[in-house]
C-alpha cells in the first residue's frame, strides 16, 4: 500500500503499523501526525494515509519544511493552498495580520501592496516590531513572512494603489483583502476589482473599531464580494483601533481566502 511520508509516498506492506514505519523511516522522531491529528499510540495503517515524523529541536532544511509546517493542515488542503494567489491591498492592522495568517498556512504566493512606513502608533495592532519603525511595511512585513514560512513567494508594491494599476499589480490572484483605512479607498478598489479583474473575489473589511462584542463581527457573502467586520463601529472618539477586534475580523477575511482557495464558498 502507499503511504506519504513527511510528503513522500512510500509503498509499505499491507499491515504496517504506524510504529513500524516510524522505526523503518525515521527512528529518531517525537512527534507522530497522522492525518492532520497527533497520534500518541501505535495504529494500523491504510492505503492513503498521509503521515508526518518530526524531531524536536532540529534544524530543518528549506526542502523538509513544507511538509512539517502543513503537518496540521486536513489531508488534500495543503495541494490546493500552496497553489493559491492572494493579493493584499493595504498593510495595517487587517492587512498585516491577515498576510501572516495565510503565510503559516503556506499560501504559494502573496501580492503584498502598500506605500507607508512603520510608525511607533501602528505597534499597537500591526504586525511589526519595534525594529522595523521607519521601514517600509511591503518590506518589512516580507522579511517576517520569510521568518515565518520561506516557502511563500512574496512580491511587493511600495506603491499607492488606484484604478489603473490595480489589475496589473495584482495580476494571477483569484482573492484580495481589501484592507484600507478609507472608506472612498475602499469602494475603488472593490468596483475595480468587480469591474476589471472577472473572477477574482474581494474579501473587505467593515466595522471593527473599538472592544464591542466578538461575535459582532461576522462574514457576509455577497457574490465575488465578501464583507468581514460589524458594518457599524468606525474608529473616533472612545473607540480606537486595537489589536484584539482588528485581529478578528482580520482573521475572519484570512479564513474567507482560505475557504475560496479550497472552492467552499464559490458561487
Amino acid at each position: 500500500m502507499i503511504i506519504t511520508v513527511n510528503e513522500v509516498k512510500r509503498e509499505v506492506p499491507a499491515g504496517t503499523t504506524l510504529y513500524e514505519l516510524k522505526e523503518a523511516t525515521v527512528p529518531e522522531a517525537d512527534i507522530t501526525v497522522l492525518n492532520s491529528c497527533p497520534a500518541e499510540e501505535d495504529l494500523p495503517l491504510k492505503e492513503g494515509d498521509v503521515v508526518v515524523f518530526i524531531q524536536r529541536g532540529r534544524q530543518y532544511e528549506d526542502g523538509e519544511l513544507d511538509a512539517l509546517l502543513a503537518a496540521r493542515h486536513s489531508p488534500g488542503v495543503h495541494d490546493k493552498v500552496s497553489r493559491a494567489v492572494v493579493g493584499i491591498a493595504g498593510l495595517g492592522g487587517l492587512g498585516s495580520a491577515a498576510a501572516v495568517a495565510l503565510a503559516r498556512l503556506g499560501v504559494g504566493t502573496l501580492i503584498l501592496a502598500d506605500y507607508d512606513v512603520v510608525e511607533p502608533s501602528n505597534i499597537n495592532r500591526q504586525h511589526y516590531f519595534l525594529s522595523q519603525i521607519g521601514r517600509f511595511k511591503t518590506e518589512a512585513l516580507k522579511e517576517t513572512i520569510a521568518d515565518i514560512h520561506p516557502g511563500v513567494r512574496v512580491r511587493i508594491n511600495t506603491v499607492r494603489l488606484d484604478r489603473e494599476n490595480i489589475p496589473v499589480l495584482f495580476n494571477g490572484a483569484s482573492v484580495i483583502i481589501e484592507a484600507f483605512d478609507k472608506a472612498s479607498e475602499k469602494e475603488m478598489l472593490i468596483t475595480t476589482v468587480l469591474e476589471k479583474m472577472k473572477g477574482c473575489h474581494v474579501v473587505s473589511g467593515s466595522g471593527m473599531a473599538g472592544y464591542g462584542p466578538s461575535n459582532e463581527i461576522v462574514t457576509v457573502r455577497l457574490g465575488k464580494l465578501v464583507i468581514c467586520g460589524d458594518q457599524s463601529s468606525e474608529a473616533g472618539q472612545g473607540a480606537g483601533l486595537m489589536a484584539p477586534r482588528v485581529g478578528i475580523c482580520a482573521h475572519h477575511q484570512a479564513n474567507e481566502a482560505l475557504r475560496l482557495i479550497l472552492g467552499l464558498d464559490q458561487e
